[in-house]
């Protein structure tokens, strides 16, 4: 398998902020990839770039051979690429099932000229309604189903708005910080089930951690951006005993 990913000296300024100065990374297809480096060193700034919500200074964003940067997020997503952040964007009011049901494209349902219509779109609904509870039963979350979002753990917002982007054709994922705010013990059962997703449906992750005690046990290869560039880069065990990075985060 080949690389999903590439990223080719890409750069973003903001001004005279040079947020990024010529990144250049690659993600392998089914790879749980890490993206580190000390705060403001351009992580977000480089998922803002690939996901559509920043157009590059300079540079080339390619996935599955196909140029993406300066597509918006919506045709980005419309493409296979999913980005979740930090705090999960979810409708507290509505259940479990509701928010899932939300997010897939193209529903027939929401069209002017069909929604009056039943028949044109209940065959579609009933699908989309069978294929979510499914993945919520398949990833330990059927009982939760018919639960309000505000009555959750934060554990679990992250695994549902994960979950979204299985309801349409997501094969890459960026998650940003997915264990943030959460024990140790629900940061690692939020890293089996990003493995387990990679397993059982072929996805791929890039990921923003600064969890590094969790993020280092389960990721397969890891990227170090400082200041906007590429610092390191390497295996896990290799990263952390990597002296540039250790300057980079102990700020010797």
């Amino acid at each position: 398998m080949g690389n999903i990913l590439e990223v080719k000296d890409v750069a973003k300024y903001f001004g005279g902020v040079k947020a990024l100065d010529g990144v250049s990374l690659t993600v392998p297809e089914r790879g749980v990839i890490g993206l580190i480096g000390p705060n403001g060193s351009g992580k977000t700034t480089l998922f803002n770039v690939v996901t559509g919500f920043y157009v590059p200074t300079r540079g080339e964003v390619w996935f599955r051979d196909e140029r993406i940067d300066g597509l918006n997020p919506n045709e980005v997503y419309l493409k296979g690429v999913v980005r979740t952040f930090q705090i999960p964007r979810l409708f507290s009011s509505l259940t479990v099932l509701e928010n899932v049901l939300l997010t897939p494209p193209r529903q027939e349902g929401e069209s002017v000229l069909k929604a009056p219509f039943t028949k044109k779109w209940s065959d579609q609904e009933v699908s989309l309604a069978k294929k979510a509870v499914t993945l919520l039963r398949k990833f330990g979350m059927g009982d939760l189903i018919n639960s309000k979002v505000a009555e959750l753990s934060a554990a679990h917002m992250k695994m549902i708005e994960t979950i979204r982007g299985l309801m349409g054709d997501a094969k890459l994922y960026l998650l940003d910080e997915p264990a943030a705010g959460v024990a140790y013990d629900t940061a690692v059962d939020l890293f089996r089930f990003i493995r387990k997703l990679r397993d059982e449906e072929g996805l791929t992750f890039f990921i923003i951690e600064h969890r590094l005690e969790v993020l280092m046990d389960f990721v397969d290869y890891v990227y170090v951006l400082h200041n906007g560039k590429l610092l390191a880069e390497g295996k896990p065990d290799e990263v952390v005993q990597d002296p540039k990075v250790i300057e980079a985060y102990l700020g010797g």
